[in-house]
Formats: structure tokens, C-alpha cells, sequence
């Protein structure tokens, strides 16, 4: 004769949770499916939470100059730099926050956990949060009277400071030539202040620069003529090169005029691109009577 089996006190356990499991509402299941899946894709309740998340991957792959020219977007970050470009009419294609840095943020976005946007930023202290944004196309005024040529500037941070100055001055755009640095930079941007947002950059050949109607005039250490002396009440394309050498004999030649700005120091024996782009510029707004 059979005896009947005694359930173990595990078997119980597992009986009492699948019955519990059948009693789940469906929406109370749901919620649970949801919250199982996105958490395989580095989410928890709506936050990424993951540095292999695709989304997270590709803003890290942007850091490289050759893949925000491919796919034709910039990355601000800090609370500044993304509100000035939402300010100036960038498309925005993804948004990124981290409420542990920034529990004050308002417009929206993705959420993001503080050890992913450390990973998506590119400086070392991160504010909080990170922008993608379409790169603006713009071209200069065809009226323009004021206009910084940069000439294979290495460094972003000094492009960003050539923009930040040329904003200030109320110059129309600036080329760029010889491009070496970017300045889609997240360095160039943050330098710039947002100035990048709203001032029209435009790279350009020495052919194209020799072609403006605007007078050309190159700082060049040692020139001749005073950069005070010079007649800048005209429509003006400054040259600024490079930070270590300066322009070389081609770029001198397609200029009309050759300035120096006069300096007394003793070490010192040029100014910074971005500090002799400053100078010339207010030179031309004290000649202008356009100061405030």
C-alpha cells in the first residue's frame, strides 16, 4: 500500500508563492515585467544606470572630434553652456541629468545616475548635466564689417576665448583656417562662454580669405605699423595665427596690411592668439566710437 507523501515545508513555500504570483493584478505585473527588462538595459525606475547603456556609449564615442563631424552634433555640458544653446535655438537631440548633481534642473531629459554622467562628461568635475545638440550651419553677413580669421590655432580653449572676444566686440563671425582645433570643443565651448551658439563660425581656405572684400590685416610680430595707427574705422578681417608660430609667409602675403601690438615686457615676447585677437578687435570698437 502507497502512503501519502507529506509536503516539505519548502514545497509548501513554493505552493504559497505561485498562488500569491496568480493573485498579482495585471497592471502590478506589468509594472514588474517593465522594471525587469529595463533594468537588463542599465535602468532603474527610469534612471540609466549603467556606463554599457548604447545611449551612454555613443555620447562618450563623441568626445572625438571626427565623431561629432560624422554625425554632425556638438556636446555642451554644465548648466551654463546647455541652457545658452537652448537659448540660441540648437536643436536638441538628447539631454542627460543627474538628479545627485543637479536636483534643481528643469528642463527635462533623460535621468542618469551621477557615476554615468561622470563617465559621459568630459572634464573631470561634471555640473550635472550634458547636451547633445545639432552643430548650427551659419555663414557671415554678406555686410560684415568685422571679422577674426583664426589661423591653425592648436588649442580649443583659445579658439573658444577668440569667440568669446569677437562676441564682445560685436564682431560678425569668424573663419577658421588651417583648422586644428575644433570648436565644437567642449573645451572651445565652455572658453567661449556660449559665444560659439550664436556667432557665426565658418571654416574657410586661405583662397576664400584672400577673397574677402574686407580689408586683411595680420598681427605679425615686429610689423612695421602700430596696431593703433592703423585705419580699423574700415571693414576689417583680423589674422591671428597660430599660437607658437604665428602666420607664415603665405598668410602674411594675402594680407593687405601687417600691425604689431607694441609690448614691453622683458620675458614676454608675444601675446596669446586669443589675447592679441582681444586687443585688435577693441582697437577697432575705440576707433568705431561703438564702446559703451
Amino acid at each position: 500500500m502507497w502512503a501519502p507523501v507529506t509536503p516539505s515545508v519548502q514545497s509548501c513555500r513554493s505552493q504559497l508563492t505561485v498562488a500569491a504570483t496568480r493573485r498579482v493584478s495585471p497592471r502590478h505585473a506589468r509594472d514588474r515585467s517593465l522594471t525587469v527588462a529595463a533594468t537588463r538595459h542599465g535602468y532603474i525606475r527610469g534612471v540609466i544606470t549603467s556606463l554599457d547603456n548604447p545611449r551612454v556609449r555613443e555620447v562618450v564615442r563623441l568626445r572625438k572630434a571626427r565623431e561629432r563631424r560624422r554625425a554632425g552634433v556638438l556636446v555642451a555640458e554644465g548648466v551654463r553652456e546647455v541652457e545658452r544653446a537652448r537659448a540660441a535655438g540648437l536643436v536638441a537631440r538628447q539631454t542627460f541629468y543627474a538628479p545627485e548633481l543637479l536636483p534643481a534642473w528643469a528642463h527635462g531629459g533623460e535621468e542618469v545616475s551621477a557615476r554615468v554622467l561622470a563617465k559621459m562628461a568630459y572634464r573631470d568635475d561634471p555640473e550635472g548635466v550634458v547636451a547633445v545638440f545639432e552643430t548650427p550651419q551659419r555663414q557671415l553677413p554678406a555686410d560684415a564689417t568685422l571679422i577674426v580669421v583664426a589661423v591653425g590655432i592648436e588649442k580649443p580653449g583659445n579658439l573658444g576665448a577668440i569667440a568669446r572676444s569677437a562676441d564682445a566686440a560685436g564682431a560678425d563671425g569668424i573663419l577658421v583656417a588651417d583648422v586644428e582645433a575644433d570648436p565644437w570643443n567642449p573645451n572651445a565651448i565652455r572658453a567661449s562662454t556660449g559665444s560659439v551658439f550664436t556667432l557665426p563660425i565658418v571654416e574657410a581656405t586661405r583662397d576664400d580669405v584672400a577673397s574677402l572684400p574686407q580689408q586683411k590685416v595680420a598681427a605679425v610680430l615686429g610689423a612695421a605699423t602700430r596696431h593703433s595707427d592703423a585705419d580699423l574705422t574700415r571693414p576689417t578681417a583680423f589674422l591671428i595665427g597660430a599660437e607658437d608660430t604665428g602666420l607664415d609667409a603665405a598668410w602674411r602675403e594675402t594680407a593687405d596690411l601687417q600691425v604689431a601690438i607694441p609690448m614691453s615686457g622683458a620675458a614676454a615676447d608675444s601675446l596669446n592668439a586669443s589675447a592679441a585677437a582681444a586687443v585688435l578687435l577693441f582697437e577697432a570698437v575705440r576707433q568705431r566710437g561703438l564702446g559703451r
